[in-house]
């Protein structure tokens, strides 16, 4: 009887484990999708981005508490954003400070509350849209530093707990958490609201929000460190938020030009990586390997922010130009059939409106492929003698390999080792390595 029992006992217990794990996936996918608009919502009423997203924290805690038992909402997206902004008004009303802004949220919050609560979900977020694009301009403000941009926005527009930031960018919870903190605090302190910056104002703001979300791409497509050299989740989530942007501001060419080049570079993802982890690189790919409805799809994006620039607005911006030459790449079905003449030119034109060292080293590789390596290796001797890549590793790589197509091996090996030596990336040591060997 006992046994029975304790039988019993152990599946009602697997049963509401599983109900309870159920829930929990559910909460953490409506999560990733209403971060955003749970915590621009609440921002609203509070005026305050770093309270807006610890109260929609709050709001996911008492879902995980409430939903194992009472079951998940209708519209579970709602009910986050109704508990929040519930959360919101108490907090004023405890707030001896704010009694004011109580008087000022008054009864068209509470109203707004009332729908949310009765399911009139859409009536009742009709201006989400811009609020939350106020908060993407927010946690990319200028006053925080690139790392602290790059966790509070996929904190608060990405839905990433603290942990899988810190799993994405191999460090600790801990870490993340103060960088988080000290976010949200200076953001406080320095009074910065949702809003969309407007005037003059918008084009540096838009670019430091833009640089945010490439900055997460990049790492994921080319990770700085640990051992593998792609992190899928990493792409996955800029592209999300890169699309995310292009929803809310479908009139900047530079979003377009950024989802482009994300979606141009996502699509080689099966062929960057060979059977055993190992990178492959551009021109050894196999191009059957490419996802080429994701290209169709980013040369769609490329047409339509080609078509917002504005000459009487300045040069093509950088996005744009480096979707181009993607394209250039992606049009081409081998690769010798690249447009190496138009990649040249590209490079060209964004050197000229973004001078960079690194752009000019990329210039040189396609260069070395329009006109032959000794042209290119010229340019790649002065970038040596400037110093002004003195630690990328990427210099010594497309040195030696400029070496090993005009026959100096032995100078193109040394090279190779060199630029092994720098980089912190297993996958990509291991590749530069096995060249410096003479095994590739």
């Amino acid at each position: 009887m006992s046994s029975t029992a304790d039988q019993t006992d152990e599946t009602t217990s697997q049963a509401t484990r599983a109900s309870h794990d159920d829930v929990q996936c559910t909460l953490e996918a409506v999560w990733r999708m209403e971060a955003a608009k749970v915590t621009a919502v609440v921002a609203r009423v509070v005026g305050d981005v770093g309270l807006a997203e610890d109260l929609a924290q709050d709001a996911f805690v008492q879902a995980l508490e409430q939903w194992p038992r009472d079951g998940i909402p209708t519209k579970p997206g709602a009910w986050l954003t109704a508990t929040a902004r519930r959360r919101a008004i108490d907090r004023i009303r405890r707030d001896v400070n704010l009694a004011s802004k109580l008087q000022q949220v008054g009864h068209m919050e509470e109203l707004r509350v009332a729908e949310l609560a009765e399911g009139d979900f859409d009536a009742a977020l009709e201006d989400i849209d811009d609020d939350v694009l106020g908060l993407v301009f927010a946690a990319c403000h200028p006053a925080l530093t690139a790392q602290a941009r790059i966790s509070l926005t996929l904190r608060m527009i990405g839905g990433l707990t603290t942990r899988e930031i810190a799993r994405a960018f191999l460090t600790t919870e801990p870490t993340i958490a103060q960088r988080i903190s000290r976010a949200k605090k200076t953001l406080s302190q320095d009074g910065v609201t949702i809003e969309v910056p407007s005037g003059a104002e918008l084009a540096p703001r838009l670019a430091s929000v833009l640089e945010v979300v490439y900055l997460i791409f990049n790492e994921g497509y080319a990770a700085t460190s640990g051992r593998d050299w792609v992190r899928g989740d990493l792409m996955e989530e800029a592209i999300r938020l890169g699309r995310v942007l292009s929803a809310l501001a479908p009139g900047e060419p530079e979003v377009h030009g950024l989802l482009a080049l994300m979606e141009i570079q996502a699509s080689r993802t099966r062929a960057r990586i060979g059977r055993d982890g190992e990178p492959v690189l551009l021109l050894d790919q196999d191009r059957t390997k490419w996802d080429w409805a994701l290209i169709r799809h980013a040369l769609a994006a490329l047409e339509r922010a080609v078509s917002l620039v504005d000459p009487g607005r300045g040069a093509t911006g950088p996005y744009v130009l480096q979707a181009a030459i993607a394209a250039c790449h992606a049009r081409a079905r081998t690769a010798d059939a690249t447009d190496w003449a138009r990649i040249v030119a590209l490079y060209s034109q964004l050197g000229a409106n973004r001078p960079s060292p690194v752009i000019d080293l990329n210039r040189a590789v396609a260069l070395s492929y329009a006109d032959g390596p000794a042209a290119a290796l010229e340019v790649v001797d002065g970038l040596v003698a400037s110093g002004a890549l003195a630690d990328y590793h990427l210099l010594p790589s497309v040195r030696g390999d400029l070496l090993a197509r005009l026959g100096r091996d032995e100078e193109a090996r040394a090279e190779f080792a060199r630029a092994a030596g720098m980089t912190q990336n297993d996958a990509e040591r291991a590749l530069l390595l096995r060249r410096a060997a003479g095994e590739d």
